[in-house]
């Protein structure tokens, strides 16, 4: 037999809000639902921005010919570390703009997934021509 709490919140699939996610954890921690809902929404955005920035920093720096890397001295990569202060400002104002999370994760997850494929085929490309990798060029053998 299942407690009310959870036959009334089966099967919930529209989800909009925090707050709404948080109360799908009741079933499972009670009362502490939103703390650990608040907990797991902090540490990702923790681990997530980061790695974000640099991963940004990194790309354009090294498209553009920059000196990159955590190593250097800020005043040594200035690009670098303009790009990963710049890309924490765009991530801070998309949080405080009126966008809905939940529908920017989903738009952001379906261009992902658009713009992967020719991205991919590029890289074929590139990875099957011998002048651009030498001796780790890709074959059509398996």
């Amino acid at each position: 037999m299942y407690p009310k709490q959870i036959s009334r919140n089966a099967g919930k699939t529209d989800i909009t809000t925090a707050a709404q996610a948080a109360q799908a954890l009741q079933p499972i921690a009670g009362k502490f639902a939103f703390l650990l809902f608040s907990l797991g929404i902090i540490g990702t955005g923790l681990l997530a921005v980061p790695v974000l920035a640099g991963s940004a920093a990194f790309a354009v720096g090294e498209s553009r010919g920059w000196k990159v890397g955590l190593d250097y001295k800020s005043w040594e990569a200035t690009g670098f570390y303009s790009i990963i202060g710049l890309a924490t400002l765009i991530g801070v104002a998309i949080d405080w703009s009126p966008l809905d999370p939940n529908k920017a994760l989903f738009w952001s997850a379906v261009i992902n997934g658009v713009v992967a494929v020719p991205i991919i085929a590029a890289m074929m490309v590139v990875i099957s021509k011998h002048s651009a990798m030498d001796k780790f060029t890709a074959s059509a053998r398996f």
